[in-house]
């Protein structure tokens, strides 16, 4: 008896690291790439809290894992070769963000198919967490960034035209008395927009059972960055009027980003706190 128990231990433990070699092989330059980008793109520099914090997410579930019924399927199989067809394409193509959704099939379909559907249900929300961590297409990128470039130049020559200022706006250009503030694609807010968006899918995770408000807490961390740019976008150019182009440049541009990036947080908590005065949740049947 306990021979056959060490003979299966052997058998799935072989197993185990026959496939972690493989998915190192096919995947070792897609994960490369994608840490450089992490570490040299501040856009997506939250891309190294995900894979932790996704891990983390799964191992929380280890006692439901353990407990659900394994039943292999098959189309797990079909899904692992359409990971891989997306990364030769991808490979191919010289289009990365291509070759990491292939990754993420792989993981999906590889869950499939050696455990079953059961299983995949337990782990497709740190599965779906993953999908933060890859930068999205330049092409996209760019059909994002540039209108809120205009938005965030149209609003804060708003403000400060509200507030006395004599402002002059072409495109994304701010045109001051003593100075002229472009807002560059760093300055569009789609930094704070994504990392906002993460801290807001975490927060309705750890903080509410009801399904309902996890995702208004998602959603409203759009308007909330953007709004939040906009009002940065509009004191550094207060500031610039005032005190001179120095004032948007150096450790006063970075230090407006993180205090504007806490405040825009700030909004977000004040908003949850809103919904629990309102339905608060004793009062309404909780969701799995």
């Amino acid at each position: 008896m306990h021979t056959l128990d060490l003979s299966k231990f052997k058998l799935h433990f072989l197993a185990l690291l026959t496939y972690i070699v493989t998915f190192g092989f096919l995947f070792q330059e897609v994960v490369i790439k994608l840490v450089h980008d992490w570490s040299t793109d501040d856009n997506y520099s939250h891309g190294f809290l995900i894979v932790p914090i996704s891990l983390y997410l799964a191992w929380e579930r280890r006692d439901r894992l353990m407990q659900a019924a394994i039943r292999p399927s098959w189309l797990g199989l079909l899904v692992v070769l359409g990971g891989v067809a997306l990364l030769i394409a991808g490979t191919l193509g010289a289009e990365l963000f291509v070759t990491r959704i292939g990754l993420l099939a792989v993981l999906a379909g590889s869950i499939l198919f050696i455990l079953g559907w059961n299983h995949l249900r337990l782990l497709v929300f740190p599965l779906a967490l993953l999908v933060l961590m890859i930068p999205i297409p330049a092409i996209l990128f760019n059909q994002v960034a540039f209108p809120l470039q205009l938005l965030a130049s149209r609003f804060s020559s708003g403000v400060l035209s509200m507030v006395g200022i004599p402002v002059l706006r072409e495109g994304n250009v701010i045109i001051l008395a003593h100075t002229t503030l472009e807002v560059a694609e760093a300055c569009s807010g789609i930094r704070s927009l994504v990392s906002l968006i993460t801290l807001g899918i975490l927060l309705g995770y750890f903080t509410e059972s009801r399904l309902w408000v996890r995702w208004l807490l998602a959603v409203a961390t759009i308007p909330t960055a953007i709004f939040a740019n906009g009002l940065r976008v509009a004191g550094t150019g207060i500031l610039a009027h005032y005190w001179g182009p120095a004032a948007a440049e150096g450790f006063f541009h970075t230090f407006s980003g993180w205090l504007v990036f806490a405040f825009a947080f700030g909004m977000v908590l004040l908003f949850q706190w809103v919904i629990r005065r309102m339905v608060p949740p004793s009062r309404i049947v909780t969701e799995s």
